[in-house]
């Protein structure tokens, strides 16, 4: 079962208790859906839980019944009115004229925040979908009439959401591509457990990411760290093999010791086995001397 299919299952689950909200869901329903003319009404899903309460919702918003059981193959269900009287009827209660080409969406019908809450509700059941946060972040909603998704833009950033508005193949797509507002949508429509899914996922998500970023850092930093030793036990050599080493003052001669005879430790360790110990800074500095100093003999013999 699919992300999109879990917040569909929870959505259904909410009990159709007030006819207002069931107008305003069944309106969205109805604008997201298939069809919706003053010829016919069609609804197509592949949701039994949303098929289950499609029946109830349309009896409780306007005391109507689809034509028939819902038709289908291929684990699609479509439900279907086409009795003019109840097409005309339902037309009434948005205050649409049947001879109306477009549609616009009735805010007088949305007027109680429960009822905009049931509206996106609707819109989402029938023409909405949202990936898995496993992969991205990504919901939207989809309508036929841009008009509808314009003033359902317009709806949502009222109620303090802040999605975009596209259009894909003749229909607008409002769409949301963060995760905090991906789930704040869900939350306000009815499913706070997807939406906590959603931020649970996305806090494994970014723990997985930082630790995995530190542990390449600690790998980095272990790699840069061999190649200096390796580096400073090179001029350690060189500069032994020039008969250069014990000239040098004892503070570089006891660096060049301890990094010999303790090739593993870090800086810091080293740091503390001089005697008297010295800060990291200060052994990292004798070290560089030794570098540089492996390297002018060399410049010296290149030159001659």
């Amino acid at each position: 079962m699919t992300f999109s299919e879990r917040v569909k299952n929870e959505l259904c689950r909410l009990s159709v208790s007030r006819k207002c909200c069931a107008q305003a869901e069944a309106y969205g329903v109805l604008l997201c859906g298939n069809t919706f003319s003053a010829d016919e009404i069609r609804i197509v899903t592949e949701n039994d839980a949303f098929a289950g309460r499609l029946p109830t919702l349309f009896r409780k918003a306007f005391r109507l019944s689809f034509d028939a059981l819902p038709e289908g193959a291929d684990g699609k269900k479509i439900f279907r009115m086409t009795d003019s009287l109840k097409v005309h009827s339902i037309l009434d209660v948005y205050g649409r004229d049947p001879g109306d080409l477009a549609h616009h969406i009735n805010f007088a019908v949305l007027e109680e925040d429960c009822c905009k809450a049931a509206f996106l509700r609707g819109c989402f059941l029938s023409g909405g979908s949202v990936t898995d946060p496993l992969r991205s972040y990504h919901l939207e909603l989809t309508t036929t009439h841009l008009s509808v998704g314009r003033e359902m833009k317009a709806l949502m950033w009222e109620m303090n959401q802040e999605p975009k508005l596209g259009r894909r193949k003749g229909c607008a797509i409002i769409y949301f591509k963060q995760s905090d507002r991906v789930a704040d949508f869900l939350t306000a429509i009815g499913a706070p457990l997807s939406a906590m899914e959603l931020m649970s996922t996305r806090l494994e998500k970014d723990l997985r990411g930082s630790v995995n970023r530190r542990v390449n850092c600690d790998a980095a930093n272990v790699d840069k760290a061999v190649e200096a030793a390796f580096a400073h036990r090179r001029a350690i050599a060189r500069l032994e093999a020039r008969g250069e080493l014990e000239k040098l003052p004892d503070k570089l001669r006891e660096a060049a010791r301890l990094r010999r005879e303790h090739p593993s430790e870090t800086l810091a360790q080293l740091a503390e086995r001089c005697d008297p110990p010295v800060s990291k800074s200060a052994f990292n500095h004798r070290l560089r001397k030794l570098l540089e100093l492996s390297r002018e003999g060399q410049s010296d013999a290149a030159a001659h």
